[in-house]
């Protein structure tokens, strides 16, 4: 059965396509099963039947392998573990927490307010999440370390109410929720965002399909540090809470190979299956929970259906002939949606009415019992025992299928309906009904004096329900979430570490990736520091010239390296160790991103810094990637970003998807990240000591950013550092690099990144060729400058009447004369970010457009953004002012022939790093 049929949502099709030669002999068979089961339990019945498919293996009979089974409970009632708690005391409380849940929601959508929020959700999933948090989510001061819980988003006034139970919110702060500032000191953020709420949240989840991926390599990263000797982690468990409509994203299942292949038994996913997502049904023509089983079954990992609650027991013990199963298998998810927004009666007729065995099978309920047969999602006893069978499953991720109703218990207009998602609020006749059906002890004259406001619902700290749970929650070894920020204080490397950076290449010519590398190799070296750097690469480390770490710091792989390497022979052969350094994640800069970020959030998740070094093709980073970084901003990730082989003429030959000209644009738009374009190795090692002292120096004010570094591969001879560097202009983002050398008519050359080099050889030809006197600037950040800039600007703007701070760029240029030509290898809106806060005239040359694969000479004379380019630019400026002859442009022009894409001379060849 192919997955393309109409029926591939049922069974994986084991007897479809094969002829039955001899019924009676096969109802034997089935009948000895049966007999099996029934004498001596599921677990002998699942071992004879393993036994058997290993042997019709061995003796080649063909058997497909079974990706989905039946709709029905993984876990049969037969080998259930007995459910530890006091279920009465928690289904009590449960049902104060969605009552709190909702009504949070609801006051906030008030018309005063009308901010909104998700109620369905929460309703839906309570039971997912009380199992967990009563029994199984360890926190922070758990002997073991705690637990990492990725919340589902749309979920997270769960949490809050939770929170308002055990005594860490108030009454005000739920009624802060999504008014941060108007609510200042107690509001609540949307969704899950640690950089807003930093005590509380650890993970943001709500942009779909992160939460998956980084829950995936936050599992990596435990494994990481504990197999390099950092960290014991052994105990802690990673979940993830997703949709069933969020798993349509690329990203949440893209990586689930990872976790399959480096067994992380420490990995659960819990997917809340309520069948639908935003707008309507996930799969209205199918079955999701039966597409995902087979998907995740097929990517290795083990799989935990909850389908059916503990009254469908005896219903399923009585189905000898499998109709009841078969009626389940058939139904369809747009069929299941409509049955809780019905009625029992409607159930009987169009569920159990398909068959008359079936029919027969509920003949003694009534329609009240009928509707009362829950789903698993909603039933304690089917939720422990999956998540006690998934924590000690051993050598595969695990994930938990759960079937729920969206909207669970919140009545008839919100329970499976389409728009219950968008649904803000409640009828008065919504809460009574909602009142009745949890047992709010909450009367019709409160909801009826303000149906806007209706009243939470606390029965105070000394009661016996919340005793039970503070204890639960001490137990477990404290509160969940939680975020703490207490990591020791780490030692920095000295001033040692960054001579490499400052001495030059000599003679030898080498690009800002290779004096970039360098640099990172003696970090790596330091006694305290270089065990905590992770270097991380998506299978472009030759590329970087970084393959000469693979000898010494190893490649990270938690089953060692077991094959016989075919360049073991060689001085850089590739390495793979247990205790590796290096994080390689293949060609997956989605994953790389999500390893970035979970071990640079290592210091608030285990209190164990770790300094990641991300080094990508620039082109692919931000553009493809930019929603991680930006979800590794909301985490307060800390590290270094490193967009490689930069430029939209730079990397010769590899064409237009490799032609990087808009990178620093794409990273300024993301509020954590600091943004440089350095020309030499010594201004890298300034910007690395800088970025660690901010991120890990005892006196940083801001410590919660990440820096992005352009570099790039085509050599050339790095300079020595000058004695006189201006350092704070280099830091803040623009220094004076070589002052004019002739007096004459002037102008201002401001360069980054890999143009500096054409702006010194602009300032030559300017003095020798037509006596004009010219200054040129490193522009480390163009972004730099503008934040700055806006900064003053803004700063005025709050305090009229007082004097205006001037921004930096202004300061370094107030005393520069004649216009300016700015000059990258990056579009011209990378230059134009500084333009207004400098009085001069100002003219930008820049790479705007798509790339290109020809030489670097010829790809900057098409862009006009070469040294004569820079020239002629100056001249035409110097014209217009009457400060050079009128002549003097065309003259230029006609004679660097600058429509001649093949008289450039601007770049050299060669240069893979």
């Amino acid at each position: 059965m192919s997955a393309g049929e109409d029926t591939s949502h049922i069974l994986s099709g084991l007897t479809h396509q094969l002829p039955d030669r001899d019924p009676e002999e096969t109802a034997e068979w089935i009948e000895s099963l049966d007999q099996l089961i029934q004498s001596q339990g599921t677990e002998r019945a699942q071992f004879i039947m393993r036994s058997l498919l290993q042997r019709a293996g061995a003796q080649s009979v063909g058997v497909p392998m079974v990706t989905t089974t039946d709709y029905v409970n993984t876990i049969p009632a037969d080998q259930e573990p007995e459910f530890p708690g006091k279920e009465e005391i928690e289904r009590k409380y449960r049902a104060w927490l969605r009552w709190n849940a909702a009504v949070l929601v609801h006051r906030a959508q008030r018309p005063d307010i009308g901010v909104g929020g998700h109620i369905s959700t929460y309703a839906g999933a309570a039971t997912l999440y009380e199992v967990g948090l009563n029994h199984f989510f360890r926190g922070k001061d758990h002997p073991g370390g705690g637990d990492h819980v990725f919340f589902q988003g749309h979920a997270s006034p769960g949490m809050y109410a939770r929170a308002f139970l055990e005594g860490r919110m108030s009454e005000e702060d739920l009624d802060g929720f999504r008014q941060e500032k108007s609510k200042a000191g107690h509001g609540l953020s949307s969704y899950p965002h640690p950089r807003l709420m930093p005590e509380f949240w650890e993970f943001p989840t709500v942009s779909m399909g992160i939460g998956p991926m980084n829950a995936i390599y936050q599992a990596q990263s435990n494994r990481y540090l504990h197999n390099r000797g950092i960290k014991d982690t052994s105990q802690q468990h990673v979940w993830a809470f997703l949709g069933d409509g969020e798993m349509d994203e690329p990203e949440s299942r893209g990586l689930l190979q990872l976790a399959a292949n480096e067994q992380l038994d420490n990995l659960t996913f819990v997917i809340n299956c309520n069948l639908q997502r935003l707008d309507g049904p996930v799969r209205g023509n199918g079955k999701i929970m039966q597409e995902l089983e087979a998907f995740f079954r097929g990517a290795g990992w083990n799989v935990i259906k909850v389908v059916w609650g503990r009254e469908w027991d005896p219903l399923l013990a009585a189905d000898k002939d499998g109709a009841l199963v078969d009626v389940m298998n058939e139904t369809l998810d747009g069929d299941y949606q409509t049955y809780k927004a019905e009625s029992g009666g409607f159930v009987r007729e169009h569920f159990f009415g398909k068959t008359p065995q079936t029919k027969e099978m509920v003949s003694h309920l009534s329609d009240e019992e009928i509707w009362n047969l829950k789903r698993g999602g909603h039933d304690y006893h089917k939720v422990y025992a999956a998540y006690k069978t998934a924590t000690e499953f051993e050598g595969k991720p695990t994930v938990i299928l759960a079937h729920t109703v969206k909207g669970y218990g919140l009545g008839t207009h919100f329970e499976g309906r389409n728009a219950t998602h968008q649904m803000k609020k409640l009828t008065l006749d919504d809460l009574k009904q909602f009142r009745d059906h949890l047992r709010i002890p909450i009367s019709d004259e409160q909801l009826e004096s303000d149906p806007y406001r209706p009243p939470y619902y606390h029965p105070g700290q000394d009661s016996p329900e919340i005793q039970y749970l503070q204890e639960r929650r001490k137990a477990l070894g404290g509160y969940v979430p939680e975020r703490r920020n207490t990591a020791e204080p780490i030692h920095l490397p000295d001033d040692k570490a960054y001579e490499v950076a400052k001495r030059g290449s000599g003679k030898q010519m080498a690009a800002t990736t290779m004096a970039f590398v360098r640099l990172l190799k003696d970090l790596m070296r330091d006694k305290d520091f270089g065990k905590r750097v992770v270097p991380i690469v998506p299978d472009e480390a030759r590329t970087f010239g970084m393959d000469s770490f693979f000898p010494t710091s190893k490649i990270y792989n938690p089953k060692g390296q077991n094959y016989l390497s075919v360049d073991r022979d060689l001085v850089l052969a590739y390495k793979e160790s247990i205790s590796g350094q290096i994080l390689h994640a293949g060609i997956n800069e989605a994953g790389s991103a999500a390893a970035f970020t979970a071990a640079g959030t290592a210091y608030a998740t285990h209190g164990e810094p770790l300094i990641p070094i991300y080094i990508f093709y620039s082109m692919f980073g931000f553009q493809r990637t930019g929603d991680s970084f930006w979800a590794a901003g909301d985490q307060m990730t800390r590290g270094f970003i490193i967009g490689a082989t930069a430029g939209r003429t730079t990397l010769t030959g590899e064409g237009l998807q490799h032609a990087d000209g808009h990178s620093p644009l794409l990273a300024s738009t993301n509020p954590a990240v600091v943004t440089y374009d350095p020309a030499y190795g010594y201004e890298i090692g300034h910007i690395m000591k800088s970025g660690l002292e901010r991120m890990y120096g005892p006196d940083s004010k801001d410590p919660n950013v990440m820096y992005y570094l352009t570099v790039y591969n085509e050599p050339i001879l790095q300079p020595a550092e000058p004695e006189e560097l201006d350092v704070e202009g280099l830091l803040k983002g623009i220094y004076l690099l070589a002052p004019a050398k002739v007096d004459g008519p002037r102008t201002q050359l401001l360069a980054s990144g890999v143009s500096v080099p054409w702006a010194l050889e602009a300032q030559q030809i300017l003095a020798d060729e037509w006596g004009v006197s010219a200054d040129v600037w490193s522009v480390t950040s163009w972004t730099e400058l503008r934040r700055d800039g806006l900064a003053a600007e803004e700063e005025a703007f709050l305090n009229p009447g007082s004097e205006p701070r001037k921004p930096f760029v202004t300061e370094q240029l107030e005393g520069a004369t004649g216009p300016i030509v700015a000059v990258s290898d990056f579009m011209k809106a990378v230059p134009d970010q500084i333009r207004q806060f400098l009085p001069h005239e100002f003219a930008t040359l820049g790479a705007d457009g798509f790339g290109f694969s020809d030489t670097r000479a010829a790809a900057r004379r098409f862009f006009k953004i070469d040294s004569h380019s820079i020239v002629v630019r100056a001249l035409e400026m110097l014209a217009r002012r009457g400060e050079v002859d009128q002549n003097a442009p065309k003259e230029a022009f006609d004679r660097y022939k600058l429509n001649d894409v093949t008289a450039g001379t601007s770049g050299n060849a060669g240069g893979d790093s």
